[in-house]
């Protein structure tokens, strides 16, 4: 096992004379053993980063080190690494056992110690009973355990998850994804796990990394970047339903003119600049009551045990989280709500930063 570093990492690609840039200056320190999420949107560079820690992509500026090591111009083969990618890629003419053997015949190591590995791995996955069996018959989910096994009996130093559960259900990604956090605490070994799902990253990092545009959000623990996002991109991404970003202008009397409407702050929680500023705070994070900010509803999605109701706060759009003791309210219906007591979140208008 080892830690997993980049120092300003850059990629840039060459488009004839000009050179486009997908990723700007990366830094971070990943510790040994640590399993980290990079999420973020289709775009936003997160695989091209992965793939760079892989050997797939060339680093154009900067360093990535796999423990002590530079790797920037090894080969794939030489970094002591095991990918798991979104396509299971399974031998379809090979049983489990080959599948997950083959990698190692290839670096000839003794049939007893192949055996000793696959073994392992298999208990780990539950794959022990399935593997004299060909891909085509297993279900999505053992496949993808068997692409997972196929990358354990590496024993590598870092593990790369490039989206490995996008092919699979509702009902099997909640299933995997504990398998996974079962994984890795068996074995301990560094990871780096790639996705867009936010439910994915909140329940499976340790640490993660918001991806935007190339560019690293922020880093930190899922409640950290939950309680106090970095900016309203990680504010509006992190979250679901995402946080509701209104854009006014704060008075020192306590009062923020927003969607039309002037509303008052809750004591001591104004906003700690005056003028433009945007504003945010959680569905989950406003009261339903008798008094507070007028919401005229617009819709409600009605979730089992909670309702999510979006409506407009004057001319802002809204959303309230609530769950089942309260009415169903009626489309055009005016409610009443308030921030829970240090819920509230402050950007900066015009760099969409966080406020301390």
């Amino acid at each position: 096992m080892a830690s997993l570093t980049f120092k300003n990492v850059v990629k840039r690609y060459q488009q004839g004379k000009q050179s486009l840039q997908v990723i700007h200056g990366v830094t971070a320190e990943i510790a040994d053993g640590e399993f980290i999420v990079i999420v973020g949107p289709s775009g936003c560079g997160k695989s091209t980063l992965l793939r760079m820690v892989a050997g797939l992509e060339e680093v154009s500026e900067g360093h990535i080190l796999i423990g002590s090591r530079v790797v920037n111009d090894l080969e794939p083969a030489d970094r002591d690494i095991a990918m798991v990618f979104q396509n299971y890629a399974l031998y379809p003419h090979m049983s489990v056992f080959e599948n997950m053997a083959y990698g190692l015949k290839i670096r000839k190591l003794p049939a007893q110690e192949i055996r000793r590995r696959v073994d392992k791995a298999a208990r780990i996955l539950e794959l022990s009973h399935l593997l004299d069996r060909k891909p085509r018959q297993l279900s999505g989910g053992q496949r993808q355990r068997v692409a997972m096994g196929r990358a354990i009996v590496r024993e590598p130093q870092v593990f790369l998850f490039d989206e490995p559960l996008s092919n699979l259900d509702a009902k099997l990604r909640v299933q995997t994804r504990l398998e996974i956090q079962k994984l890795h605490r068996e074995l301990g070994i560094t990871s780096l796990f790639v996705t867009h799902d936010q439910v994915e990253a909140m329940t499976l990092a340790q640490r993660m990394i918001v991806m935007n545009a190339g560019h690293m959000e922020q880093i930190g623990t899922p409640d950290e970047v939950y309680a106090e996002p970095a900016s309203t991109f990680v504010a509006g991404f992190i979250g679901s339903p995402p946080m509701n970003l209104l854009e006014g202008q704060a008075t020192a009397a306590g009062r923020l003119a927003v969607g039309g409407l002037e509303i008052d702050l809750p004591s001591g929680e104004g906003s700690p600049v005056s003028g433009a500023v945007i504003l945010g705070v959680r569905p989950e994070h406003l009261v339903l009551g008798n008094s507070g900010w007028p919401l005229v509803v617009e819709m409600v999605e009605v979730l089992g045990a909670e309702r999510l109701i979006y409506g407009k706060l004057g001319t802002a759009m809204m959303v309230v989280r609530a769950d089942d003791s309260h009415q169903h309210p009626r489309i055009g219906e005016t409610l009443y709500m308030t921030p829970q007591p240090g819920k509230l979140h402050w950007f900066d208008i015009n760099t969409h930063k966080r406020i301390p």
